[in-house]
């Protein structure tokens, strides 16, 4: 039986999150197994580290580490190497764990000896009227696919979790995360999970809560890194790891297709039909989203943003990594935090 857990939380200008996320992590409902907390900071200038530095003073289980290449997969193997106990949960600076958060990782992992690992549903919680619109957009099974850690759902076996729960035996064998990757560090490690023969769960009663940024900018700049660095994850592993990831980018492919309806009449129909479905449903799915419907457009707004920057980014990446055969952009390593 599992009895200790690592918890690394990569952390970058955290100064308004960290605290909550730490105490969120040391008071867990009793009885809870031991941990240790290891943030590793990659250069904070805002007063993150201050706030790190009182919390060790009263927290015994913290402990941080400085990570001078700044990059979060780099971070999380930092975190990694430092521990030693069996169970290794990540979890992001930017969210706060539910009081039986570790116990409910921990009993799922002993429940399914076949996990490898383990994860669960993310509640966001909203900081402005705009991450309303993105948090329900991303909770919605039209924005985001069939991704239960979002959406909720049955549990099961997945292909990916986020803030997951590893089994450290595994990682010993498969690797970390892959330290070259700006985005989709998780969904890399988790598809050479089960590339490896092991199998991943998602288990609703692991819950966290997760500070949604409310910025229409920043959401464009994710969702266009997501889909640029989901190529370079297929290149590397020469598949596509999954096939929900080609529909935003048949989606935009689609929309620049319009110049065809002046030469072919009958395009123009079908153009205008795909369209017209195309918002038919962004509509339905708002409606089933929103409590109030002066809501709803902000929420399409945010449907259409995560369909065509994931798929514009996975279109550019197509044409970097896969026809050009060039390294990643130098711009496309700054993240949108």
């Amino acid at each position: 039986m599992i009895a200790k857990a690592d918890i690394v939380i990569p952390c970058l200008n955290e100064q308004d999150h960290i605290e909550r996320c730490v105490r969120s992590l040391v008071n867990q409902r009793q009885p809870k197994p031991p941990i240790r907390i290891w943030v590793v900071d990659g250069g904070s200038t805002d007063g993150t580290l201050t706030i790190l530095q009182h919390l060790q003073n009263e927290v015994e289980e913290l402990e941080v580490i400085h990570n001078p290449k700044k990059f979060t997969p780099i971070s999380m193997n930092m975190g990694i190497k430092a521990g030693k106990a069996p169970v290794v949960i990540i979890l992001g600076a930017h969210a706060e764990a539910r009081a039986d958060f570790v116990e409910q990782n921990v009993s799922t992992l002993n429940n399914y000896n076949e996990a490898a690992c383990v994860g669960g549903l993310i509640e966001n919680i909203d900081e402005n009227r705009t991450s309303e619109f993105i948090s329900k957009a991303m909770g919605s099974s039209f924005g985001v696919g069939n991704a239960r850690f979002r959406t909720g759902g049955q549990e099961g076996w997945v292909d990916t979790v986020a803030f997951g729960a590893y089994r450290r035996s595994v990682l010993d064998k498969v690797g970390l995360f892959d330290e070259s990757l700006i985005r989709n560090q998780d969904d890399e490690l988790n598809y050479r999970i089960i590339r490896n023969g092991y199998k991943i769960r998602f288990n609703p009663a692991i819950r966290s809560r997760y500070f949604v940024r409310g910025s229409f900018v920043k959401l464009k700049k994710q969702y266009q890194q997501y889909g640029y660095w989901k190529v370079y994850v297929n290149q590397k592993w020469e598949t596509v790891t999954t096939l929900r990831q080609l529909f935003p980018a048949a989606f935009v492919t689609f929309l620049f297709s319009f110049f065809l309806a002046f030469f072919v009449h009958t395009y123009a129909f079908i153009y205008g039909a795909v369209l017209a479905v195309y918002l038919l449903l962004s509509f339905a799915f708002a409606i089933r989203s929103c409590d109030k419907f002066e809501d709803v457009p902000g929420v399409i707004r945010c449907f259409f943003i995560l369909h065509f920057y994931y798929g514009w980014g996975y279109l550019d990446g197509l044409v970097r990594f896969i026809l050009l055969r060039k390294p990643p952009k130098k711009a496309s390593k700054s993240l949108s935090r």
